[in-house]
């Protein structure tokens, strides 16, 4: 038999063998996502790196100093190693767009093996969880959710995993709130003030704390630090692993020891309170109407100290039935379980099930029985304060039968909290607990109906909308910054004392507020949050908002000052010739006349008169005032909240612009794209050249090992430089001309990519972009669902992002897309973690 005739049998029985064994060799190429990968490293990954890697990183020469010839088997030594493989080729930066590239499917399989095996080395080393990070949500590829998947991966109906969530500290301090002070109610004809059911805003120190008592505070003695120090406050106790960005996922925290101890310390001074009011902490003749009445009680230096507060007696706090429990002349199982009950559904969001009412009770009791009733109630109702509901809400579905693809819809009570925890810091209202209480909060269509009734209702308050906002744009870190304070005189704002944090503040503040008009409005919310011109103006965005003058305009404004000066002693003395003897008419009751500050030039911000929530009085005449004006800002200076000095101040750093910062949040929160982490070898430092602009500092991130991932960042981020690092607009940088040129590359949409000429054409370029649309929605998910997403995603996404586009870029219209999307209603159970959790 010839060779070619023997070569074309073999290819017909091939082809008979593979047409005939269609499905099964189908079913075998068919890839779900995520699903682990049962190879070991020859049969999966050896084979991957000898064709797609070992060219570029041999051991002789590799490319990066990276030699994976001998890398071997996942293990916890080389983790490092391989989690950079990972995040190389889940970007698709592995191999190079020159090089022969793996099918969609093989680069999938490789990623997702890698992420297995990492998990299993790690699992006793403090495990892997870097897949699970919300900074490398983006490191599944944009075009694979958005657009047309090879046929041969298989997506399977979405869910979540069974977990708990740990509350926020904005949760939680808002709770504790709830049960010592009464906020105002909703009023429509100020509906920027702060209302009940927001949250507990920072003070002008940007600290998050509850206070007690501030409400009934008429008096005191010394002035704002003695105040500060006076008044009875705690401060929220559970932290926050992360410092920037999405926050809002289960993974990230926990109670540790600490924490509950203070936690413990923080419930007798509430139930205390809870009980006396001021009584709690203040002597008696504190409490009065008139505080002349007791002048001889308030001698001496009392600054700082709580005897030298004075407390109205209008009671104001909350009269609850743990009130009822210590005003009773006994303590019997019925007021000990009315204050038990009420105190556990203020704590967990839900009434007690009977076996832990009786639980708690009978704590209650047998602490009142040994340490008498007051005492006795203070440590008894305090164990509530750390019931794990307290401080996690579980969604463990143990109840209900899984569909065929292991899932469990959350209902009742699990359902309805999710409900809520998604737009509210309080508990449920009326209408939500008695739909959960009835049995309808078991369907889809039940969450439809209270989600939308809750987003069309102002009088409810939504705090985690505006949450996900601070999270997604990373405003609110602006007073955080510590500035080196010549730097920051240098910028042309006030650098003396606290003045520049407090401005910070006040602008955080603000910008919530412009958020809340354009969700009012609900019409292409994202587009002009990127785009608008209007600005919540306080007090110090006149200098904030203005143009950092030139050195030649700087001296043209010292020598008008100068020359208005002469002028006016001439003047002057001439008037006193004429008139001897007598005062000039400008000395009496003449006002102080304004410090010049010659290094800006003020915009004019004016407008209608509007409020921004701000915290309760905290720091006297330190704390922040909500008045506000709705202005427009300089035309061609500034576009949308990008160009704030709240976002600009929060992406910068002690001495300078932050530009790489600026560039990578573009790149991911607007393109969707990922950079991987920085190498620890790699010394990630500008050179020390005060004199010297950023841009001609930056030249180092422009060699090639830098500039492979720095190209995705650098140039968008440059084209901000029109703007100092206190947020000011400016046209010369060192005496030179600011460069604000950049460019977007290789964004995956061509009318995105090319140069601009400054931060305003790249606003307007991405505010445009349905990528930019999409990718806001992949943000939006990954608040709301609490993980990344996945392919099995890609439905709800594409639902989202037409529901977003159908209704004219509605917000809401997202938000009733994601809440009853099956990746909101549905769970999957894992009996390890119901196992740990039980």
């Amino acid at each position: 038999m010839s060779k070619p005739f023997a070569t074309r049998r073999c290819r017909l029985l091939t082809s008979l063998l593979v047409f005939f064994t269609f499905g099964s060799v189908a079913k075998a190429e068919t890839y779900t996502p995520g699903q682990p990968i049962d190879q070991n490293y020859s049969a999966m990954a050896e084979a991957f790196l000898a064709d797609y890697c070992i060219d570029c990183h041999s051991e002789s020469d590799p490319e990066g100093d990276l030699s994976l010839e001998n890398l071997g088997p996942v293990d916890d030594i080389n983790a490092s190693i391989w989690t950079s493989v990972w995040a190389q080729v889940s970007l698709r930066e592995m191999p190079p767009p020159d090089m022969s590239q793996p099918e969609v499917i093989k680069r999938l399989k490789f990623s997702d093996w890698i992420v297995g095996e990492l998990s299993r080395a790690m699992k006793d080393k403090g495990g892997f969880h870097a897949h699970r990070d919300p900074n490398k949500g983006n490191f599944l590829d944009h075009d694979l959710l958005f657009g047309s998947l090879p046929d041969a991966i298989e997506l399977h109906p979405t869910s979540s995993p069974a977990r708990i969530w740990r509350v926020t500290p904005e949760e939680h301090i808002t709770r504790l709130n709830e049960l010592i002070n009464t906020e105002p109610e909703y009023d429509p004809s100020k509906p920027g003030l702060r209302t009940h059911g927001d949250a507990v805003p920072t003070n002008h120190g940007g600290e998050l704390k509850l206070y007690f008592g501030v409400d009934r505070i008429i008096k005191w003695q010394g002035g704002t630090v003695a105040y500060a120090t006076s008044v009875k406050s705690v401060p929220a106790v559970l932290s926050t692993a992360r410092d920037h960005g999405l926050e809002n996922y289960p993974d990230f925290y926990t109670v540790n020891s600490a924490e509950a101890t203070q936690i413990m310390g923080i419930a007798s001074d509430i139930i205390r309170y809870m009980a006396e009011g001021p009584l709690s902490i203040a002597e008696p003749y504190q409490i009065t109407d008139d505080p002349n009445s007791i002048a001889n009680k308030m001698k001496g230096d009392l600054r700082g100290l709580p005897t030298s507060l004075v407390y109205s007696t209008k009671v104001l706090r909350p009269l609850t039935p743990v009130y009822d429990l210590f005003e009773s002349d006994e303590s019997n199982e019925s007021n000990q379980r009315a204050a038990v009950d009420f105190l556990f559904e203020a704590l967990t969001f839900r009434p007690p099930t009977k076996a832990e009412s009786d639980t708690y009770v009978e704590i209650l009791d047998q602490s009142i029985e040994k340490l008498g009733k007051k005492d006795g109630a203070v440590l008894g109702l305090s164990a509530i304060f750390l019931d794990r509901d307290a401080l996690f809400r579980p969604e463990l579905v143990e109840k209900g039968e899984p569909d065929s693809h292991g899932r469990v819809m959350l209902r009742d009570w699990e359902l309805g909290l999710a409900v809520n925890h998604a737009l509210r810091y309080l508990q449920p209202d009326d209408s939500l607990r008695s739909s959960i209480v009835d049995g309808r909060m078991r369907t889809r269509d039940d969450v439809k109906r209270e989600v939308v009734r809750m987003l069309e209702d102002d009088n409810i308050r939504k705090p985690r909308i505006l949450r996900f906002f601070r999270e997604y744009f990373d405003y609110d870190l602006a007073g955080y910054i510590c500035k080196d304070t010549r730097a920051l005189g240098e910028t042309g704002v006030n650098n003396k004392g606290v003045a520049h944090y407090n401005a910070m503040f006040e602008a955080t503040a603000s910008t919530d507020r412009l958020i809340e008009l354009i969700l009012a409005e609900d019409t292409e919310v994202l587009k002009r949050l990127l785009t608008t011109d209007k600005v919540v103006a306080g007090k110090y965005d006149n200098v904030y908002f203005g143009k950092q003058r030139s050195r030649e305009e700087m001296a043209a404004s010292v020598a008008a000052e100068k020359a208005t000066k002469t002028k006016a002693a001439i003047e002057l003395a001439a008037w006193k010739k004429a008139n001897p003897g007598k005062d000039p008419p400008e000395k009496q009751n003449a006002p102080k006349k304004p410090k010049i500050n010659h290094a800006v030039t003020e915009a004019k911000l004016t407008g209608p008169d509007i409020f921004a929530r701000v915290s309760r009085r905290s720091f006297g005449r330190g704390s922040m005032k909500p008045e506000r004006v709705l202005a427009t800002v300089p035309e061609g200076e500034r576009l949308g909240i990008l160009t704030h000095p709240s976002w600009l101040v929060s992406h910068s750093d002690a001495m300078d612009n932050h530009a790489i910062r600026r560039g990578r949040w573009i790149q991911e929160r607007l393109i969707g794209g990922a950079i991987p982490d920085v190498p620890i070898t790699v010394d990630a430092m500008l050179p020390d050249e005060p004199r010297t602009t950023l841009r001609e500092r930056m030249r180092v991130t422009r060699e090639d090992y830098c500039w492979t991932c720095h190209r995705k960042m650098d140039p968008l981020g440059l084209p901000f430089e029109m703007y100092n690092h206190a947020g000011l607009y400016r046209e010369t940088e060192h005496r030179q001309p600011v460069d604000t040129t950049g460019e977007i590359i290789d964004s995956g949409d061509p009318t995105l990519d090319g140069k601009v000429a400054n931060a305003i054409e790249l606003i307007e370029r991405l505010a445009e972009s349905q990528r930019t649309e999409q990718v806001f929605v992949r943000h939006a998910f990954r608040f709301w669902m609490g993980r990344n997403e996945t392919l099995h995603d890609a439905p709800v996404l594409q639902a989202a992002h037409q529901a977003y586009r159908d209704n004219n870029g509605s917000m809401k219209a997202l938000l009733v897309s994601l809440l009853t999307s099956d990746a909101f209603l549905y769970r999957t159970r894992s009996e390890s973690a119901l196992a740990t959790t039980n």
